[in-house]
């Protein structure tokens, strides 16, 4: 039996990690055992990994993203002196190459001088394959033991400021470099160009029947009641999702006639910032925050429409749900949208800009003939991918050539 050891964080809700459930409810476990690594046991889908997977204790890499002041508490000095250093040295590259403030040098350096301090995960055990899935990538192939090593992208890289000297040598270590889309590759790419020849394209798997099952286990109209139209955003509050500007382009659909609710689910740093931005449009009726929800299928066969209006995506899994669930999906123009889905097939891409963006979701609504040639086109596609485990399997079979 082939043996595949995955490392990831934890699982707090997100679309990565359900990108992580659908792969590992996609695996055939009568041929291939199945090993998860994760830095923190915890998180509102922890209890939805499928039972056939073998879930790994916990190491140091618990304290990565521990408050420092509790490293001190449980004497856990190595690992506070490594994040130390790397904060350090981070904030003095950021400033020798004149970096914007939000950018990844941090969180890389904090990885980079702190995984020394990680146990060997599994030392006595030789996998067919090690797959990183999300950051930190040093731990995957600094502490495991494997024949081939691969890791994920999720991002898209031409909108994040990274120390790209250090980074290839973390990436150059890898066998394979799975992207999730054509538009993640090439951004990959423009920072990394010698590492075209590592990057392999596996999609975030999605499974209809695990998303179906989920959408019919309660009835969310109640919680969306309402008469007009109902608008849905699902994701992380964070300034990639651009959740900070719904209330604008809420207000400029609202004073242009149309009765509308905007509901936001998820959770994340920007959440008082989108409260004030609610109460300073006067939008508390018409923008809602519902908070964390493991299972937002329901709310999205609620909705009418589903809109993810970020400023920039890897992929949006929520986008591809939506679909699974026949919704017409409004997306914004950020620079991986055209990876993401068809303009005016099957789903529609508007402008970034607040009034424009608003201006494209009110033509839309408007449009009821291409409403109807979407949800046709959606209900006659299956937008299922388990088959992509399927370039796992071969990468694991070049191992025995």
């Amino acid at each position: 039996m082939k043996k595949i050891l995955i490392i990831s964080h934890a699982m707090e809700i997100g679309g990565a990690e359900r990108a992580l459930l659908g792969l590992l409810n996609s695996f055939d476990y009568k041929n291939y055992e199945v090993d998860l690594f994760l830095c923190r046991h915890d998180g509102d889908m922890f209890n939805q990994i499928p039972k056939q997977v073998n879930i790994l204790p916990m190491n140091q890499a618990k304290y990565l993203a521990t408050p420092m002041k509790n490293l001190i508490k449980e004497k856990a000095y190595k690992m506070l002196y490594g994040r130390l250093k790397g904060k350090y040295l981070a904030n003095k590259r950021v400033k020798k190459l004149s970096l914007k403030l939000d950018n990844q040098v941090g969180l890389t350096y904090s990885h980079k001088y702190t995984y020394k301090y990680i146990d060997f995960i599994n030392k006595d055990i030789e996998y067919d394959l090690a797959i990183s899935f999300l950051t930190p990538h040093y731990i995957c192939r600094n502490k495991v033991k494997a024949k081939k090593y691969m890791a994920w992208i999720h991002t898209d890289y031409s909108t994040i400021d990274i120390d790209i000297e250090t980074e290839l040598g973390m990436w150059n270590k890898y066998d394979y470099i799975a992207s999730i889309s054509e538009n993640c590759t090439e951004a990959f790419l423009s920072k990394f160009p010698s590492l075209k020849s590592k990057i392999i394209r596996i999609d975030n798997i999605i499974t209809k029947d695990m998303i179906y099952d989920q959408a019919y286990q309660f009835d969310a109209c109640e919680e969306m009641s309402f008469n007009g139209f109902k608008l849905l955003s699902i994701g992380r509050f964070s300034y990639a999702k651009n959740f900070d500007n719904i209330p604008a382009i809420c207000k400029y659909i609202i004073d242009s006639g149309y009765t509308v609710k905007w509901y936001i689910l998820g959770y994340g740093g920007d959440e008082n910032l989108i409260r004030d931005k609610i109460e300073e449009y006067n939008l508390q009726e018409h923008v809602f925050i519902l908070g964390k929800k493991d299972n937002p299928y329901p709310y999205i066969k609620a909705c009418d429409y589903y809109i993810q209006p970020s400023r920039y995506e890897g992929k949006a899994v929520t986008v591809r749900e939506a679909q699974i669930l026949d919704k017409p999906v409004i997306i914004t123009d950020f620079p991986t949208a055209k990876s993401q889905l068809n303009n005016g097939v099957d789903g529609v891409i508007v402008p970034l800009d607040n009034k424009k963006c608003a201006e494209g979701i009110i033509n839309f609504i408007n449009d009821r003939k291409l409403q109807r040639k979407i949800i046709s086109y959606l209900e006659l596609h299956n937008y299922s991918n388990a088959g992509e485990v399927e370039k796992i399997y071969q990468l694991i079979g070049e191992n025995d050539e």
